[in-house]
């Protein structure tokens, strides 16, 4: 049977392996959304391997909308040993709840200006007292 090397990841390998920028990876630690395992003598930080899992958590949950203050909610909950699935259903719940009030405040943008774009052509001239009487 194979055995994996659980030798610590330097932050080099973490971004080879990841695609996530070293500036990132430092910013995710000073977040607290990710935990470095110690520091080489050198003074290098050391991953464990789950750091990967953790990135491609991260990257997904920002692609599905989250906040890295949302993201962050639920790692604190998944490393107190519990399974944040439920926070997560709620917060993609209240991000639906977000896109379909965006998508009404669109619509509403687009009648209105549809509506002054339909008046475009009754513009008769220039008002001193007016940019553009459309707007106005």
């Amino acid at each position: 049977m194979l055995t994996h090397d659980k030798k610590p990841l330097l932050i080099g390998q973490v971004t080879a392996l990841s695609g996530v920028p070293i500036r990132t990876i430092r910013y995710y630690e000073s977040l607290g959304l990710l935990n470095s395992s110690g520091r080489t003598e050198g003074g290098f930080r050391q991953f464990s391997l789950d750091v990967l899992t953790r990135l491609a958590f991260i990257k997904r949950a920002q692609n599905l909308g989250l906040s890295l203050e949302e993201i962050r909610d639920i790692l604190n909950i998944y490393d107190e040993g519990k399974l944040p699935c439920g926070e997560v259903k709620q917060k993609l719940e209240d991000k639906v709840n977000e896109i379909e009030h965006q998508i009404e405040e669109l619509l509403t943008l687009r009648d209105e200006l549809t509506g002054l774009l339909s008046g475009w052509d009754n513009f008769t001239g220039k008002r001193k007292d007016t940019i553009c009487p459309i707007i106005q």
